[in-house]
């Protein structure tokens, strides 16, 4: 443990010194916030090893030759870190806890540089960095080339001030546009761009960046007769300060997080970078009342937006086999946090896909969720490269029985061993899933258990799982309740709509969405049997290839056979949705979601879309009718703005029907 501890704190005075002093961070703020959080739980586990010099203790950061320095009367502390709802809440529980019922002001926290104002006589007369919290730098001639900067207030009072210098989106831009017209290197990022300006030693290039400024914190308002945060903010306004007009005083918890939510659809359109929401109290005397720990105040928190793409290890690739037999490989990750979702593993799709991204195993790799769900690997971090890397390498048998892999297309390799256990287990697993027969209990590991032990072999094993009852209460984790009630689940999917049935069975290439399609069109599934090729090929969203596996499916006796055998179980074997109606808001128009819904599920918004006739798609394109938003938005918001196709807020989408 100390060992780990000891390696913590070289990651993280590293990283300070490269961010803080260098502005040439090489680590993202998500695996410096991951490694800070370690070293946080380690010391708090094991008292006894903390080192008097661990970054928990202060800020990091160092002072830069050429700069005087300059010691803060009140230390700048930086700020701790939530990155869930749950953890705000759980900051505004232990407040309550001190029995104090606060009002909050929530603020934007804005990526760009620290900064603190001191005046004399209402005339600016210094400028300095945070630094280290305690020992920062002078950086006077910069600052006053800030326009939101005032060189003298409307009073003549002698005040110390602290904000954010920050730079633009649209001023990067165009100081990136002329830098590569000109052969020079773009700006790395707003946040590196406005810490880069301000330790300029020549005044002249801060002044041509065109930074801004704003203001939010009086470190003693109570030398002002001031009782509020809020009080202070409206004093600094009223001093001629620029206030970041988003600030806003809530009254509880539930307000901060509306606010948050709010502000987390806004993000895209603000002209300046943020990456959370600072939460402070609002009562002066509640602040003094709650104190500090070494770092940090613990009447305020920040609230770390998801990031939509963080670094982390590929450890390892691992190969799986599908229903079909398909082999993917997949990337192990050091588990890392994604859009508020701790993602460990990741799909490579295929042998080409791994090539193409030149991935090594020991890569440092950039990794997103795909349409705000799917993890996707984007690239390796090739610069981050050690040596040490393994490359990747294909296989040419079976994980599961070894068997000689063949290879189909271009580009993908099957095990063509229909008795191979992993393409069996893989079936029932798609059969029983939430989209398929959605049956509660039968997850991937129930499966697995219930495959190995010889009770499911085939789907219709499933609907005789009551002949193993005596032999489940005999498994570890298997009661009395919990069988009944997985026995209770297998026999109500029995009556299921057909759309559920067509997906269930795996039909290669039809997926849930085309499933409900030829359940709406063929009623039952004697119909979709008899259908011929080309009356498959006239359905929207069928083309050659779909129509094609669906008749081969249909043309192999041990298909047809399994049919019948689940008629005889009883399965219902008609479609038993709701009608498609005409609705001209919806109507042969396409529509794409993105971020979540507060009355409603994704999958409940895709099913009223198609049951007014109209179509759900994955990505934004030219062909997008509108893009329904709901809080902590990705990157296909971006996109449709990029685009101009109509936003529909949760609220104007229920009033479309």
């Amino acid at each position: 443990m100390k060992e780990r501890m000891n390696e913590l704190i070289d990651i993280i005075n590293k990283a300070d010194y490269e961010y803080h002093t260098l502005d040439n961070p090489t680590i993202t703020d998500q695996e410096y916030d991951k490694y800070l959080r370690e070293l946080f739980e380690i010391e708090e586990a094991h008292p006894e090893l903390v080192r008097e010099d661990s970054p928990t203790h202060h800020a990091g950061g160092q002072i830069i030759e050429g700069f005087e320095k300059v010691t803060h009367k009140i230390p700048m502390m930086s700020m701790s870190d939530v990155f869930s709802e749950k953890e705000v809440l759980d900051f505004d529980n232990r407040i309550q806890k001190e029995h104090i019922n606060p009002e909050y002001m929530c603020e934007l926290k804005i990526d760009g540089l620290s900064v603190s104002l001191l005046y004399e006589k209402g005339k600016l007369v210094r400028a300095a960095t945070r630094g280290d919290g305690v020992v920062g730098e002078d950086i006077t001639h910069n600052a006053k080339t800030i326009k939101a900067i005032p060189l003298k207030l409307t009073k003549e009072v002698d005040i110390e001030v602290r904000g954010e210098i920050f730079m633009n989106k649209k001023t990067l831009e165009e100081i990136n546009r002329v830098r590569v017209e000109n052969g020079d290197q773009p700006l790395q990022n707003c946040r590196n761009a406005a810490a880069g300006s301000m330790r300029q030693l020549d005044s002249k290039v801060a002044a041509s960046r065109k930074l801004d400024n704003f203001i939010y914190h009086l470190p003693n308002p109570e030398d002002y007769g001031i009782t509020t945060h809020s009080e202070a903010i409206e004093f600094m306004r009223e001093l001629g300060f620029k206030i970041n007009p988003n600030n806003r005083l809530v009254h509880n918890i539930k307000e901060v997080l509306s606010y948050i939510e709010e502000k987390g659809k806004l993000r895209p359109t603000l002209p300046y970078e943020i990456d959370g929401v600072v939460i402070k109290v609002n009562s002066i005397a509640n602040q003094k009342a709650l104190g500090y720990t070494a770092k940090f105040p613990k009447w305020a928190t920040a609230y770390k937006f998801p990031a939509e793409e963080v670094l982390t290890e590929l450890k390892d690739i691992i190969f799986t086999v599908g229903r079909t037999g398909q082999i993917t490989p997949n990337a192990v990750l050091n588990p890392t946090i994604v859009a508020g979702s701790t993602i460990s593993r990741a799909t490579l799709h295929n042998e080409q896909y791994v090539i193409d991204k030149d991935l090594k195993i020991g890569d440092i790799v950039s990794i997103r969720k795909a349409g705000d769900v799917i993890p996707e690997v984007v690239e390796a971090k090739k610069e981050r490269r050690t040596g040490k890397e393994k490359p990747f390498k294909m296989i040419d048998t079976c994980p599961m029985c070894n068997t000689k892999l063949v290879r189909k297309g271009t580009v993908d390799y099957y095990c063509p061993n229909d008795k191979c256990p992993a393409r069996n287990v893989e079936s029932l697993i798609h059969f029983t899933s939430r989209d398929a027969m959605n049956i509660t209990g039968l997850g991937d590991q129930v499966m697995e258990d219930l495959y190995n032990f010889h009770f499911i072999a085939t789907i219709p094993d499933i609907y005789a799982l009551d002949k193993h009852t005596k032999d489940l209460t005999r498994m570890e984790g298997y009661g009395d309740k919990s069988i009944t009630k997985l026995l209770e689940a297998i026999e109500d999917s029995k009556s299921n709509s057909l759309e559920k049935l067509i997906f269930g069975l795996g039909i290669p290439h039809v997926g849930s969405k085309t499933a409900k399609i030829l359940a709406q069109k063929y009623k039952n599934i004697d119909n979709l049997i008899n259908a011929s090729e080309e009356e498959l090929n006239e359905i929207d969203d069928i083309g050659k290839i779909i129509a094609q596996s669906i008749i081969d499916f249909f043309e192999k006796s041990s298909n047809l056979a399994l049919i019948e055998e689940l008629k005889d179980l009883g399965l219902n074997m008609n479609y038993l949705g709701e009608e498609v109606v005409e609705n001209d808001n919806f109507n042969g128009k396409t529509f794409v979601l993105t971020g979540t819904l507060e009355t409603m599920t994704r999958d409940e918004a895709k099913d009223i879309i198609e049951r007014n006739g109209g179509k759900t798609s994955s990505s934004v394109s030219t062909k997008t009718s509108g893009v329904i938003v709901g809080s902590n938005p990705g990157s296909k918001y971006d996109k449709a703005r990029e685009l101009n196709i109509p936003i529909i807020t949760e609220e104007d989408f229920k009033k479309m029907f």
